[in-house]
């Protein structure tokens, strides 16, 4: 039998550091007697605390509170010079991108078009774009802690090359994570955008807790492309290849049975509910548009002008193209909650965005016609670029857990 191990005074102090960094990480400048309130350590321990936090660079003092009853008292911030983080969403067309404080401020952006699909030096192109977010906020690309990417496709973790995705040209290298962190000079981890997409859903969206948290659900992505990040017990399933979550690839119902499969926006639900495939839905209703969201977009206003009222015209054109999406989206979504059972299916990318309410109210009828279980169905709250702000995350997890655990020698 195992005899519990007490816990030592530098293992006590570091958890009691965490605990009060992690305090003011949630709840911004405060002062000593409210960190002993809220960690639970009394006042003459939580003045040592930050004192070693402040020697140790990770808190700045931050002014004084007054105009409340007792003393006044010395306010204290993490301080976000302690580290940079760099987020990257690369596309074909372009790398973005930020640069954030170790507080989660975000003090640097760049966007570097790659046009072009030969002779492509992705490490090259990856330096320039760092070094553009990185001058944005005063440093140099050597100061970043971490940078985390997000890409359109998946690194398999048993062969280390990147899949899913024959359209970024340059990035099917051996050891790709290896090779740019080397030729960068800064840690890197690469991730699926829509798994990055769910990251930021989790911290700040409708999968958050307390409001709509969920540990177990979906997130589907339709832009060009169809993807979906699976999280379950509150953690990303990537899969055995990386490649969780590529239900473009599967056949769909209605669609023409596709064998070896490679290329990329293809497969049957690809071809269903795609971009492509939505755009010519829309236009097959009356409604145009340069791209699949806009065409969406209009057709859902037509609706909701309709409102309650008999539709007719463009509103009874608008309900039939908005009705046989859902259909599409339903079903497809109907063979991930057989398997998975989520709580929660949170619907983004530009296109499902575009369908706002009226697609998403639809989505759920059709959803909740086909399986037991009725998952919440809800569009994503994350506002600006979801995979900057998941990569952000995740970067910011990762250094934050390195940085927090050497405030104790």
């Amino acid at each position: 039998m195992s005899v519990p191990v007490p816990g030592t005074p530098s293992l006590l102090r570091a958890i009691n550091d965490r605990a009060a960094l992690l305090a003011l990480l949630d709840r911004g400048p405060l002062t000593r007697p409210q960190i002993s309130d809220l960690t639970g350590i009394s006042k003459p321990t939580a003045s040592q605390l930050l004192a070693r936090l402040e020697e140790a660079g990770l808190v700045v003092r931050d002014g004084m509170r007054e105009g409340l009853p007792g003393r006044t008292a010395e306010l204290y911030r993490i301080n976000g010079a302690a580290a940079h983080v760099a987020g990257a969403d690369v596309t074909p067309a372009r790398i973005r991108v930020s640069v954030a404080d170790l507080a989660g401020t975000v003090v640097g952006e760049h966007t570097l078009p790659t046009p072009g699909r030969t002779g492509v030096d992705v490490v090259a192109r990856m330096a320039a774009a760092l070094d553009g977010a990185a001058a944005a906020a005063g440093l140099e690309r050597g100061r970043l802690d971490r940078a985390v990417v997000g890409i359109q496709g998946a690194v398999d973790p048993a062969t280390g090359r990147l899949g899913y995705a024959s359209h970024i040209p340059g990035w099917h290298i051996p050891d790709l994570v290896a090779t740019l962190g080397g030729g960068l000079g800064v840690p890197v981890a690469i991730e699926n955008d829509v798994n990055l997409a769910a990251l930021a859903e989790r911290a700040g969206g409708q999968a958050a807790p307390p409001g709509g948290g969920a540990a177990d659900f979906v997130l589907l992505w339709v832009a060009d492309g169809v993807g979906m990040a699976v999280v379950l017990n509150g953690a990303l399933h990537r899969g055995a290849t990386g490649g969780a979550g590529e239900i473009g690839y599967m056949p769909a119902v209605g669609a023409p049975l596709m064998r070896d499969v490679r290329r990329t926006h293809t497969g049957g639900v690809h071809s269903r509910t795609g971009g492509a495939a939505v755009l010519r839905l829309m236009r097959e209703h009356g409604f145009r548009g340069r791209d699949a969201a806009t065409a969406l977009g209009r057709a859902a206003a037509d609706v909701e002008t309709a409102g309650r009222r008999t539709a007719t015209g463009a509103g009874a054109r608008a309900e039939r193209a908005l009705t046989e999406l859902a259909t599409r989206l339903g079903a497809t979504l109907a063979t991930v909650v057989g398997v998975l059972d989520p709580a929660l299916v949170v619907l983004t990318g530009d296109v499902l965005r575009a369908g706002g309410e009226p697609l998403r109210a639809r989505v759920q009828q059709h959803l909740h016609s086909l399986t037991i279980p009725r998952p919440k169905v809800r569009l994503s709250t994350v506002q600006g670029n979801p995979v900057l702000a998941g990569a952000l995350q995740q970067a910011l997890q990762e250094t934050r857990d390195a940085v927090f655990s050497t405030t104790v020698p």
